[in-house]
């Protein structure tokens, strides 16, 4: 049975940071790189960190239904998941694990159904929230308070994960991760 691990969350809770620490824990994970319509930051790699296109590439990647799922999360700023990442990572024998936003998981959940594990990633509150973000320095005051008025929003879905996992000690939140994901496999 093919199997597939769900991460979401608000952006900066970090689940980016948990599925590093679950792919490097030794379990049979393989990484679903996601596709965006931004341009890459300066430490991310094309094809490691995501598939960057443009937005024309995008919206042609939809008309022809290569994506499992995709969300134009914010006006012209696409993320998906391209249907040929399931059959990469499938290939090689392991379970897919996702680091999606919050209602990619939703959709993902809802496709996979019994075979997927959802965990939806929490941050402590909304002002901590701010703090990552602004602790990153890689947005600028506009692109912070969008990701903030959408994390508000994001977070009224939590109810739709399997688990919730509250992100308030990073060392915690990644075991509680870790050992979820292994009962889910040993199943």
């Amino acid at each position: 049975m093919n199997k597939v691990v769900i991460l979401s969350a608000p952006s900066g809770a970090g689940k980016t940071t948990i599925v590093h620490a679950l792919l490097q824990a030794g379990l049979p994970l393989g990484f679903s790189i996601s596709a965006t319509s931004r341009p890459a930051r300066e430490h991310e790699t094309n094809g490691v960190d995501y598939y960057f296109f443009t937005v024309e590439d995008f919206k042609e990647k939809i008309a022809h239904h290569e994506f499992i799922e995709w969300e134009e999360v914010y006006d012209g700023l696409f993320y998906g998941t391209l249907k040929t990442e399931l059959e990469r990572v499938w290939k090689s024998g392991q379970a897919i694990v996702f680091d999606v936003d919050v209602k990619g998981g939703v959709n993902l959940k809802k496709h996979f159904s019994e075979t997927a594990l959802s965990i939806f990633i929490q941050p402590p509150s909304v002002k901590e929230l701010e703090k990552r973000l602004r602790n990153r320095k890689t947005e600028t005051e506009e692109s912070i308070k969008k990701r903030i008025d959408r994390a508000r929003y994001e977070l009224g879905f939590a109810s739709q994960f399997d688990v919730v996992v509250v992100n308030d000690n990073l060392e915690e939140a990644v075991n509680k991760a870790n050992n979820l994901v292994k009962d889910f496999l040993a199943k």
